[in-house]
């Protein structure tokens, strides 16, 4: 099965996928993962996308398509695979359906995570993350605080704030979803593959959500 999930920053989206790809034992692809990965692998995309990463910047969708055509075609998606995060635009999302027409897959549902945006800003501010990077643990201050503070639960290193989670970027992270990402859901919808599920309120009530959508496509898996 081919999942992709959108949803603005705050929605839940990682850790959502996280569990669901548990469920059902498929790879969670995440940009910035797969970014991590190429250059880590040093393939030929993970070079390229090096090279604009070391001038400071952006990686373009030509390199961002190059890397998920080798993930995508791998043994580890043979039997499907989770999407996080990509595509961020129309343009990506085009460039996606021709590398999946290549590669002989195809989406069999798009999921919105759909949450209130009043909510989004308290959801993003409290994250947290272990800056062990073998670790990467998410937390919340609020919703998932670790048990000693500023500690990892796990490791018991220290815990950080990404940059792009601080209060004075947040509205600008949601506008540029709201600009260049929210089009995919009509882009989606057109193709009858997307189903919105409500993301508020519990991580467990909504990831109960989710499987329900996903046996509504005919998977037969229980939460």
């Amino acid at each position: 099965m081919q999942i992709l999930f959108l949803g603005a920053p705050g929605a839940g989206k990682g850790t959502q996928c996280k569990r669901v790809a548990s469920k059902l034992n498929l790879p969670h692809l995440s940009s910035g993962d797969l970014l991590r990965e190429a250059v880590k692998a040093g393939s030929a995309a993970g070079a390229s996308a090096r090279d604009f990463m070391d001038k400071g910047k952006l990686v373009p969708d030509e390199v961002l398509i190059d890397m998920f055509r080798d993930k995508l075609s791998s043994p580890d998606c043979a039997k499907g695979f989770i999407l996080d995060g990509f595509p961020r635009n129309l343009a990506q999302a085009e460039a996606l359906d021709k590398l999946l027409v290549e590669i002989k897959k195809d989406l069999d549902i798009v999921i919105d995570l759909d949450v209130d945006f009043a909510k989004l800003s308290e959801r993003i501010t409290g994250r947290r993350l272990c800056s062990n990077k073998t670790c990467n643990k998410p937390y919340h201050v609020k919703f998932a605080a670790p048990k000693q503070d500023n500690k990892c639960d796990d490791c018991g290193a220290e815990l950080y704030q990404r940059s792009d989670d601080k209060a004075e970027l947040v509205d600008a992270r949601l506008n540029e979803y709201k600009a260049q990402t929210e089009p995919l859901i009509e882009y989606y919808g057109k193709r009858n593959i997307l189903s919105k599920v409500d993301g508020n309120g519990e991580a467990d009530a909504i990831f109960a959500k989710l499987i329900e959508c996903l046996n509504v496509k005919g998977l037969k898996v229980h939460a």
